[in-house]
């Protein structure tokens, strides 16, 4: 297979594309490296297919994409370090990531994404949703884009991660998956609206996983809008959901999507390898 004749196909869906002729175990030159970038910005989301990697290859692919970042919170791969295990075993009962979130908003610069690789899956279930924050930007009303437009958020990892949140303290069981506690101490504060580093477009800056309030609004105060932005930015027109086979691959940018694990392959076990990139930092729109 020749990655010379790279091209990308939009799902049927409200989020990303798939990535057709190309082999990425064999390598990647500059040039279709760079078409990846650019459609990853333009589409949010890219899946790949029948890409059985193994990890060195996964490293040496993102490498022709960016920066690796080394997550604190996860359980590596053993001899592996810059790549994260997202698993879960048939005696767990809570999903990594199972509710509607953007990775590593909590950082002073986000990263880029991630590109996670299926290693072993349950005979059925498991599926990831994606959704599209430039549609879901683009869908608001003229009057609330206005307001959105001049606000800042502040995100933090605290209650996800941290001692007191459920994860840190033991109340969920992630034994031997998320670890570290004492190393989630950042915060953060970004815009509302973004103008997406690669494409240059408008997209919606705020998650449920780690978004905590409107800079110089009270929790109070915040709420009510937040919860409106997180219902309007899941609805199904705004998302695609992924259906994972063996070597499948998803990539996916932070500053344009969201993405939901579903948790409905109870008693099976679900393996997942995921490197991220480093991002740059966030301007507003």
């Amino acid at each position: 297979m020749t990655n010379a004749a790279i091209s990308f196909r939009q799902t049927n869906g409200g989020a990303g594309a798939f990535v057709e002729n190309v082999d990425l175990a064999a390598g990647l030159d500059t040039a279709t490296s760079q078409k990846i970038i650019e459609a990853l910005g333009e589409y949010g989301v890219l899946f790949f297919r029948d890409q059985h990697l193994i990890p060195q290859e996964h490293e040496r692919f993102a490498e022709k994409l960016g920066t690796i970042n080394i997550n604190r919170f996860f359980q590596p791969v053993e001899g592996h370090p810059r790549i994260a295990e997202v698993r879960k075993e048939p005696d767990q009962k809570y999903a990594i990531g199972e509710g509607w979130h953007t990775d590593h908003s909590y950082d002073q610069i986000p990263a880029l994404g991630s590109i996670l690789l299926a290693k072993e899956l349950p005979n059925h279930g498991g599926d990831t949703l994606f959704a599209n924050m430039y549609l879901a930007y683009d869908a608001l009303s003229d009057g609330l884009k206005k307001i959105l437009d001049g606000l800042e958020a502040e995100h933090s990892s605290r209650h996800r991660f941290g001692a007191n949140s459920k994860a840190g303290s033991g109340k969920l069981d992630t034994t031997n998956r998320l670890g570290n506690s004492e190393k989630a101490t950042q915060d953060a504060v970004h815009p509302v609206v973004i103008r997406h580093p690669i494409s240059g477009k408008k997209a919606l800056y705020v998650n449920d996983g780690f978004t905590l309030r409107f800079k110089g609004w009270t929790d109070a105060e915040s709420k009510p809008l937040l919860n409106y932005l997180y219902e309007h930015a899941s609805k199904p027109e705004f998302t695609y959901r992924f259906e994972w086979q063996d070597g499948s691959i998803a990539m996916w940018d932070n500053r344009a999507t969201w993405h939901k694990a579903l948790n409905d392959y109870h008693g099976e076990r679900r393996l997942m390898h995921r490197i991220t990139l480093e991002g740059v930092a966030l301007r507003s729109a």
